[in-house]
């Protein structure tokens, strides 16, 4: 219990926002409570939307998904949090196995041209950087694509199970010590 109050300690309040000069055009979105309730289905959304756009689109995810918890009435703490899925460590693995899944699935089998391959022009660094990521396009964006979705779809539903079953086990328990009192209580 100390946990929840600790975590909604941290949380901005409705005033702090309308408050706050950066953000105070965003107020009447942001001060849903919907975004800010801790609820299974807030969260479990949450999450899914931060997962899916985190390992979708490699820039501006927290905006995007942030928008996207505002429109679905997501738990936007979470969903902002859950995009830190693709950060600077895991960036490059995420990216290799979703070229890999892309080429499995779209079966293109050619290599992208490594850098040596390229022939380069006196300030045409760039454009042979361009030219390599052009060449992942089709196998990296269906991968990527399909693991979003995929990911985002399981999160979300292992995610809402967990919190079931965590709710069941809480309400089992307390039936469990409520039981001996009656009986106690009866004579």
């Amino acid at each position: 219990m100390a946990r929840n109050k600790r975590l909604r300690g941290l949380l901005p309040t409705r005033e702090k926002l309308e408050n706050n000069r950066w953000l105070r055009w965003l107020a009447p979105w942001l001060g849903h409570p919907r975004l800010w309730q801790w609820s299974r289905r807030g969260v479990a959304l949450g999450v899914a939307l931060g997962i899916f756009f985190g390992l979708l689109i490699p820039l501006a995810q927290i905006p995007l998904t942030a928008a996207a918890a505002i429109i679905l009435r997501a738990n936007l703490p979470a969903a902002a949090a859950s995009t830190l899925v693709t950060n600077p460590v895991t960036f490059g693995p995420v990216y290799f196995a979703a070229y890999k899944l892309g080429s499995w699935i779209t079966g293109d089998t050619t290599l992208p041209p490594s850098g040596d391959s390229l022939p380069v022009e006196d300030g045409a660094e760039d454009r042979t950087l361009l030219e390599r990521i052009k060449a992942l396009g089709k196998p990296l964006l269906t991968g990527l694509a399909v693991m979003a979705f995929s990911i985002g779809m399981l999160t979300y539903f292992v995610i809402d199970w967990l919190w079931r079953w965590r709710t069941a086990r809480r309400w089992r328990r307390r039936s469990l010590r409520q039981v001996p009192r009656r009986r106690q209580e009866r004579p």
